[in-house]
C-alpha cells in the first residue's frame, strides 16, 4: 500500500474527483479527513470505505469561510495526531464570461473558493509540516490555469493563481522536505458544471473555451490515481509541477 499510515485532508470530497481521491487514498492505507459541505454524502463515502485498509472520517466545512478552512487542518491533527498530505480539491466554476461581462459577486465567490481557500489551508498546514519536517500539498488546478480561454475570466484567474501558489510554495519550501504539485485536469465528469452560476452561461465564451480536439471526458478515478502517485514515495523528486491530465486536450 502506497499511503499506509499516512494522514490526509481532502477537500471537496463529497463528489467527483475529491470523492475518488479520498476513496483511493483510503484504499492505499491512508487515514483521510474528507471535507465538504454535504454531510450525507460524506457519511455515505465513509461507509463505502469501511472495508478498505485505511479510514475516511467526514468533516463538514465550507471552503468559502477561512475559519472553517483552518479548522479542518486542526481537526485532522487533533484526531489523527499528525498531518502528511493536503489535497486542495474543492472548487467552483464560473459562467464562461469574459472580464467585461463577469458578475462581480460571481468573481468574488470563485476567487474565494478556488484560490483563497487553498491559500489558507496551505498556510495552516505548513505550520504542522514545518514542525514535523515533511509534508505534501496537492492542488487540483485545471488546464484553465495553463491556458487563457478554457473558461471565463474568474475561473481562469483563480486557477492561474493556484498554479502560481503551487510553484511558489514548492520553491520556498523545497529545502524543508515539503513538496507541492498541482494536477491540472481537462474535462472531467463532475458536478462542477451543474451549479447555479452555469444557468446563465455565456455561450460565446463557452464556444471559445471548448474549441480544440475531440477528447472524451475524463473520469474521477483517472485523477485520483495521479493524486495517489503525487502523495506517495514514487514521486519524491517531483516538486512544483503542474501536470495536465486531460487526454491530450492541451496538446492542441
Amino acid at each position: 500500500m502506497k499511503l499506509n499510515g499516512k494522514v490526509a485532508v481532502v477537500t471537496g470530497a463529497s463528489a467527483g474527483m475529491g470523492k475518488d481521491i479520498a476513496y483511493y487514498y483510503a484504499k492505499e492505507g491512508a487515514k483521510v479527513l474528507a471535507v465538504a459541505r454535504r454531510a450525507d454524502r460524506l457519511n455515505s463515502l465513509a461507509e463505502s470505505a469501511k472495508e478498505l485498509a485505511g479510514e475516511i472520517v467526514p468533516f463538514v466545512a465550507d471552503m468559502a469561510d477561512k475559519n472553517q478552512v483552518k479548522a479542518m487542518i486542526d481537526e485532522a491533527v487533533n484526531r489523527f495526531g499528525t498531518l502528511d498530505i493536503l489535497v486542495n480539491n474543492a472548487g467552483i466554476m464560473d459562467d464562461f464570461s469574459p472580464a467585461g461581462d463577469a458578475d462581480e459577486e460571481m468573481w468574488e465567490n470563485v476567487i474565494n473558493v478556488n484560490l483563497n481557500a487553498p491559500f489558507y489551508a496551505t498556510k495552516k498546514a505548513l505550520e504542522h509540516f514545518l514542525k514535523k519536517g515533511s509534508g505534501i500539498i496537492i492542488n487540483v488546478a485545471s488546464i484553465g490555469g495553463l491556458c487563457g480561454s478554457r473558461a471565463g475570466a474568474a475561473y481562469t484567474a483563480s486557477k492561474h493563481g493556484l498554479v502560481g501558489l503551487t510553484k511558489n510554495t514548492a520553491s520556498m519550501y523545497a529545502n524543508k522536505n515539503i513538496r507541492c504539485n498541482a494536477i491540472c485536469p481537462g474535462g472531467v465528469e463532475t458536478e462542477i458544471a451543474t451549479g447555479a452560476y452555469m444557468r446563465n452561461i455565456n455561450h460565446a465564451g463557452m464556444e471559445i473555451a471548448v474549441k480544440g480536439p475531440s477528447v472524451r471526458m475524463g473520469k474521477g478515478h483517472e485523477i485520483a490515481t495521479v493524486a495517489v502517485f503525487l502523495a506517495s514515495e514514487d514521486s519524491t523528486y517531483i516538486n512544483g509541477q503542474c501536470i495536465a491530465v486531460d487526454g491530450g486536450l492541451t496538446a492542441h
